[in-house]
């Protein structure tokens, strides 16, 4: 190949020669790459520099400058000699490990405080990479794992293993300086021990050309390897009237066609955080933009795909002689979507006849109602449809699965056809099943939990199993409660005593107070006569005033015991709030009264 190309002017050229081109000369940079340092000084030297490096090899050298550049040391299994390794090592200032195989990365005993990048030579053995790789992990090193082996290279490598299992000669074609054509050998070799590599047609020996007609034949070729050298080769072969098998599947992708929105596999061989290009097994990459991947702002390509992956996309341009095919993720994924909701949208005219109860998504709170999903479809359900009572802020359920039934279904030949559910048709229906049963069990005495749904000033109700009950503001506590809201919230769950039940008008009054323990228990201990007491004045009478000692317990000061002068009305000497010291005089436990005095303790 290179001689045939020194025919047409074009000849390679050592490192050390690079001093002697001159501004405006063409230098073609192989396949196998170069090191970062040749490539900064050809572009010095304002050359016409064509990169022809591999994709897949490019990726791996901008993989190897960032991570090294992170702080990561480099490890590239393969062979150090081989130009492209020894140009990868050169985009890590020549300071990667380069290791061939188990053993030898065994021998170095890397240090752990370390973080390593590992990567291959594009040729290597999936089986070489892929062992010592979980070597590392196995010795638990803080290790980025990155499977650089070209898929074309593994393609024809797994092609070859299987071609040398069903045959009786096996012929590689290709260089045998070629890293690539000696791993195909040594595979073929293993499997078929009549295994030849040659060099072009004119080695293959005149046995295996004039052998039994009956013979089968096997042929696969480096990846290097020229064309028009391999068709030499099977042409010969053809000629004698041999029976072969031939394993040039990848020669074929150049006659490939494309058709727009014709669906194609391949896989990434570069990227960037804008674009990927991505083998489609077509005559040129195909260019994947981010647009065409995600519709995030700000997204990063390399965040969510990596070199190697395997993808499916949909043709949106074939490109030209200069400009590549243009390729969708996106299409294939907007495709799908109208698939399942098309399929969605059947459902949910079917579930509008048959009144059939479906779990939906709700997604946000809108005027009026909730939007929710169901496949990727929206769905209203009105602000009244969503609870038997008035809900204020809808945001609460967004996020939530609820159960609902389909109400109104409404196509449009414009636009997607209208859905509208209710959940309080399931709700209304489970609340009178559930009322049927308690009214049947709940009796006075019964210590029961129910969620508070209304606050008025006057108490609070209370649904207990499907059933409101009445807790009024006198039941809260012991003590006095001037506003219900101060001790209950709506939503709130709540344990309180069955005071009263009429089944026939449907009334049920509950007691939070009668669970609470009553302060005028052992009263007279508590409050010994004769002791000095601080307490604050909460109500005023034409005879005195009442000075809550505890909740529930309220002690009377005699307009005559308020102080040592004459006092005509309470309010003229005392504040509603104020704290105040009195003398216990009487306790009636009976009758639960205290009787004070603050005339003796200003006596005192």
């Amino acid at each position: 190949m290179v001689s045939n190309l020194k025919e047409k002017n074009i000849v390679p050229i050592e490192l050390e020669c690079i001093e002697k081109l001159t501004e405006g000369d063409i230098i073609i940079i192989r396949s196998h790459g170069i090191s970062k340092v040749v490539f900064e000084k050809l572009l010095s030297k304002k050359l016409n520099v064509i990169n022809a490096t591999c994709p897949y090899v490019l990726a791996i050298q901008k993989r190897v400058s960032t991570n090294y550049n992170d702080g990561d040391k480099i490890i590239i299994i393969g062979d150090k000699y081989h130009p492209e390794v020894i140009g990868i090592n050169g985009w890590c200032n020549d300071e990667a490990i380069v290791v061939k195989s188990t053993d030898e990365i065994k021998s170095l005993a890397l240090p752990y405080e370390y973080k390593y990048t590992i990567v291959s030579q594009t040729t290597e053995k999936s089986e070489t990479f892929e062992s010592i790789c979980e070597f590392l992990k196995d010795h638990k090193y803080d290790i980025k794992i990155y499977n650089t082996i070209c898929s074309s290279t593994k393609e024809r490598q797994i092609a070859a293993e299987t071609l040398s299992k069903e045959v009786d000669i096996m012929i590689v074609i290709g260089s045998r300086s070629s890293s690539n054509t000696q791993k195909l050998y040594q595979i073929c070799r293993e499997n078929c021990k009549n295994t030849i590599l040659v060099e072009s047609f004119v080695e293959i020996p005149d046995n295996i050309i004039y052998t039994d007609k009956n013979k089968i034949i096997g042929v696969t070729a480096g990846a290097s390897t020229p064309e028009w050298i391999i068709e030499e080769a099977i042409r010969k072969m053809d000629e004698n009237k041999l029976e072969k098998n031939e394993q040039l599947a990848y020669m074929d992708e150049f006659d490939k066609v494309l058709s727009i929105g014709s669906v194609v596999e391949g896989q990434v061989v570069s990227l960037d955080d804008s674009e990927a290009y991505v083998n489609i097994g077509y005559k040129a990459e195909a260019l994947l933009p981010i647009k065409e991947v995600t519709e995030e702002d700000n997204a990063k390509l390399t965040e969510i795909l990596q070199v190697g992956e395997k993808i499916k996309a949909k043709v949106l341009s074939l490109g030209n002689e200069t400009k590549p095919p243009i390729i969708s993720i996106i299409e294939i994924k907007r495709e799908e979507m109208l698939k399942e909701r098309k399929e969605a949208y059947d459902e949910l005219e079917k579930f509008a006849e048959s009144k059939e109860v479906i779990s939906v998504k709700v997604t946000r709170a809108v005027k009026g109602g909730v939007e929710a999903d169901y496949k990727g479809t929206k769905i209203f359900i009105p602000a009244s449809h969503m609870e038997l009572i008035h809900v204020e802020d809808l945001s609460i359920y967004e996020g939530k699965d609820v159960d609902v039934k389909i109400i109104e279904y409404t196509t449009h030949k414009r636009r997607l056809p209208r859905v509208v559910a209710s959940r309080r048709e399931l709700l209304k229906d489970k609340k009178l099943k559930m009322e049927e049963v308690t009214w049947e069990t709940i009796k006075v005495g019964d210590v029961v939990q129910g969620v508070i749904r209304r606050i008025t000033n006057f108490g609070a109700f209370v649904e207990v199993d499907g059933v409101d009950g009445l807790l009024h503001v006198s039941e809260l506590s012991h003590g006095r409660v001037e506003k219900p809201e101060d001790v209950l919230k709506i939503g709130g769950i709540i344990t309180v005593s069955v005071i009263s039940v009429d089944k026939e008008n449907k009334k049920l009054s509950l007691s939070l107070k009668k669970l609470l323990p009553d302060p005028w228990t052992n009263i007279k201990d508590k409050y010994p006569i004769g002791n000095i007491v601080l307490g604050k004045v909460v109500r005023f009478a034409s005879f005195g005033a009442f000075v809550e000692l505890e909740p529930g317990v309220d002690g009377l000061i005699h307009v005559s015991h308020i102080s040592t002068r004459r006092v005509e009305k309470p309010e003229d000497e005392l504040q509603i709030g104020q704290m105040v010291k009195a003398k216990i005089l009487q306790v009636d436990d009976e009758n639960k009264k205290i009787s004070l005095s603050i005339r003796e303790v200003e006596n005192f």
